[in-house]
């Protein structure tokens, strides 16, 4: 099983950036936290970061015949790209939707996820343990 991991924009700030809502585990921790967890799961997994909305698209449609499902954390493009939906409808791979922290507690834009409309799950609000959960969500829907 081959699994595309997509990190959005300021991810690769993390333990740097708001460390009250999103911790202090830095992008390179979360990395190895997912790449351990593949091999665990005898899973290859490839992770990606862009603060770039048309990277992100590009990463997307490059899954497409390579990788088996994608798990995604648009980050704030989440709330206003349909550019990335339209990808990932246009794969139609499974994807879930990860975010860090609970995007249902904070600021009234981010209520709205248009990637949403594209996944089988969303994990929301279980820090980087939620790419973990995201993993096994996918594992089960390709069973």
């Amino acid at each position: 099983m081959k699994i595309l991991v997509i990190n959005g924009p300021n991810l690769n700030m993390l333990g740097i950036r708001e460390p009250a809502i999103y911790g202090r585990e830095t992008y390179d921790t979360l990395l190895q936290k997912i790449v351990d967890y593949a091999d665990e799961k005898d899973i290859e997994v490839k992770v990606l970061q862009t603060n770039y909305e048309g990277e992100m698209v590009t990463f997307i449609q490059q899954a497409l015949g390579v990788y088996d499902g994608i798990v995604i954390n648009p980050a704030a493009y989440t709330h206003t790209s349909v550019a990335i939906l339209d990808a990932a409808k246009a794969v139609a791979l499974p994807l879930v939707e990860v975010h860090i922290s609970d995007v249902s507690k904070r600021e009234d834009f981010r209520q709205i996820s248009y990637i949403r409309q594209a996944a089988v799950a969303t994990v929301s609000g279980k820090g980087t343990d939620g790419y973990l959960e995201a993993i096994d969500i996918l594992m089960k829907e390709l069973s």
